[in-house]
Order: structure tokens, then sequence, then C-alpha cells
């Protein structure tokens, strides 16, 4: 069952992706408002798409964030991506410059705003970065950030990277941790196991503390809230 129940959901998720991409082209022209609306109705169908083809249901626990926001969530899965359009208000992410060539999905990055950083470009990089995310606070936005930069998988603890310490610094606002289990449902192969994903937001990490001390605090509390779930078996 768990292969047939897969294989519905992953033909449901490109006909319904690609569907949609083309649709939103519409979108170009008109307020970046509607751009939001269509990229969370896409998510919202994903969601009903592992709800009722793969058996896997959507929990949320701790309180989103609605205002300016800094959200590090971890990373083991598109859906850490794809689920935060539904989740949050108005979801920017940042996203590696590669992403800009994939058809359709880079054109709509640009078109939502989305926050565009070259790996190559190191500090120079750091430093557009921040000027890109206070312009994207103007329009009361929560900034995405994986610190860890790329997906990992299940009970493993990544590499976490300095561009989230760089718009903590810079912004001076509190980073809301992100614990997750998607990679136990639906990691980076065909099957997706049935169960319960659950995005725990975690209490903001207050503004003001040193870099060291900070990135310590972030990954201890999302790999520890992260272990918790994976450990619980949901």
């Amino acid at each position: 069952m768990i292969y047939l129940r897969s294989l519905l959901f992953q033909l449901f998720f490109w006909l319904w992706s690609i569907g949609t991409a083309v649709l939103m082209i519409a979108t170009y022209p008109l307020p970046r408002r509607v751009n939001t609306w269509a990229l969370s109705t896409w998510a919202k169908g994903l969601i009903w798409g592992l709800r009722w083809l793969a058996d896997v249901k959507v929990e949320v626990r701790g309180e989103r964030p609605t205002g300016n926001a800094l959200v590090a969530p971890k990373h083991q899965s598109m859906f850490d991506v794809f689920s935060q359009f539904a989740l949050l208000p108005d979801a920017c992410f940042v996203m590696k410059k590669e992403l800009l060539m994939v058809p359709l999905f880079g054109w709509h990055g640009l078109k939502a705003g989305m926050l565009v950083v070259d790996r190559a470009g190191h500090s120079t990089a750091l430093k557009k970065l921040v000027r890109d995310a206070i312009e994207r606070m103007k329009e009361t936005r929560q900034i995405v950030i994986f610190p860890e930069g790329t997906r990992g998988v299940p009970g493993q603890s990544g590499d976490y990277k300095p561009g989230i310490a760089a718009l903590y610094r810079e912004l001076e606002m509190p980073v809301t941790p992100l614990a997750l289990n998607c990679g136990s449902h639906w990691n980076k192969g065909f099957l997706i196991k049935p169960g319960t994903i659950v995005f725990e937001y975690l209490d903001p990490i207050p503004a003001g503390l040193k870099r060291g001390e900070f990135m310590r605090e972030l990954q201890t509390r999302i790999d520890t809230a992260t272990k918790a779930l994976e450990d619980s078996g949901v």
C-alpha cells in the first residue's frame, strides 16, 4: 500500500505543481500579493495531497510568526520549503542563485521577492543578503533561512552556516527556530512514509546575543527538538 500511496502522491505532486506554475505566469504583471496567494494555494494543495493520498497528516505546534520575523528551520525535505507558504502569512526564503536557472521556479522566486544568495560570493554575498533582507522587512515578511544550507537526513546535525548569524546581527531581531520531522516521512526518495509531519515553532531566541552564543543556542534548540520529534515516532 505504501508504494501505491507514494505513486499517487508523486503523480499528484508533479501535475499539481507544474499546472500551478504555468498558471502563475499570469501573476507576473499583477501585485505581489496575488503571487503570494497563489503560492499559498499551491502549498495547501500539497498538504491536502499528503493527507488524502499518502496518509501523512501535518501538525503545527508553537506560535507561528505573523509580523516581521526571522525563521530558522531544520532542513530535511523539499516539504520544509513548500509548507511555509501555507503556514506563514508572507514567507520570504533565502534561496541559492543556482535555483534561478530552474524553469518557472526561478522566475516565480524573483516575482515573489525571494532573497537570492550567491554562495561563492562569501562576504560580498552576505552584505547583499543583509541589504535585501532590510528591504523585505519593509513589506512585513517572515524571512526563512535554513541554517544548514542544504537538506540533511534524519538524526544528523548539519553544518550551520554564517548567513543566519549575519541576519540576526544586522537586523537586530529575535530568531524563531523551527524543529520538524519531515525527513522521517519524505526525504529525498520516492517513498513517503505514513504518519504525522510536525512543525514545531520554538520560542524565539532574543536579539543581542554574541555570535558564538547565538549559533550554539540555535543549533542546540533545533537539533534537540528535532531529535525529540524523530524519537517520538509520529
